[in-house]
């Protein structure tokens, strides 16, 4: 079992290493040099790369029974580096590409905005984390991986956008992205430290015999990103982020309160 729970650990370590190498991808990106726009999409790709590890090292450690307390603390500290350091720095590195030093100041607070929420949802989540597998169901607020995903689709769509739709045109599609970027990080940040409920997604996946109910959805996803590569997973991504709070306010206003009860004869009777 010792032996078993290595492989866990080197899962959880995967994350970080994909949060790292991210980390140095961007800071690779030279806006005079139009060639070192491919980073945008490498710095993507690995944090996307790290939620892969993320999602295998906690059924890996389920399944060998090696969960321990300290693979939770050491699942969030790598969660840290690869959901909350490395989009906010991509981030800073979009922003570089506005010409307003007010635009950029206010991007890079926004970029520490989101580190801060994304470090903020880690410490809660250990915090109010419960063995019972019923408040394993949903989410208080929106994930940090859907939120680092969230941002890590917008820098495919600026640096590695070579679409096979023929009614897109790449080049107003990244100038798009680095516009909605900003205010995508403000958003997703907020959605974080909210308490806005979100399912889990992995549970039914890896769920033994249950397991292969969701097959022909998930075969169908992958045949989309195949064929439509970044635009699809900016739709899933971002359409995962804002059905929940649509979805909350949606449910929260027709909930009418109900009208206090008028007192009636019977109750203004002496007893």
């Amino acid at each position: 079992m010792k032996k078993l729970a290595i492989l866990p650990t080197l899962l959880t370590l995967g994350n970080a290493v994909c949060g790292f190498a991210a980390l140095a991808f961007a800071s690779k990106i030279d806006l005079t040099d139009s060639a070192t726009d491919i980073y945008f999409a490498w710095s993507a790709w690995l944090i996307l790369g790290a939620m892969v590890f993320d999602s295998l090292d906690g059924y890996v450690a389920r399944l060998s029974k090696t969960a321990s307390d300290f693979g939770g603390e050491l699942d969030s500290l790598c969660d840290a580096i690869s959901f909350g350091v490395a989009p906010a720095f991509l981030l800073l590195r979009l922003g570089r590409e506005w010409e307003s030093t007010m635009v950029r100041q206010a991007i890079a607070v926004i970029a520490v905005l989101y580190m801060a929420c994304a470090i903020l949802r880690l410490a809660r989540f250990n915090v109010e984390n419960s063995p019972d597998p019923a408040s394993h169901k949903r989410f208080k607020g929106l994930p940090s991986p859907a939120a680092a995903g969230c941002i890590a689709t917008l820098c495919l769509l600026r640096g590695g956008f070579d679409t096979s739709l023929t009614f897109l045109d790449p080049e107003p599609v990244r100038t798009w992205a680095t516009a909605l970027a900003p205010l995508g990080a403000l958003l997703v940040a907020l959605l974080m430290v909210s308490r806005v409920p979100y399912p889990r997604l992995d549970k039914p996946l890896l769920r033994g015999r249950r397991a292969l109910k969701p097959v022909v959805p998930v075969l169908l996803l992958l045949i989309l990103v195949i064929f439509t590569r970044e635009f699809s997973l900016f739709l899933l991504f971002w359409g995962y982020t804002l059905s929940m709070p649509l979805r909350f306010v949606i449910v929260k206003a027709l909930r009418h309160p109900q009208p206090a009860s008028q007192p009636g004869l019977h109750d203004s009777l002496p007893r």
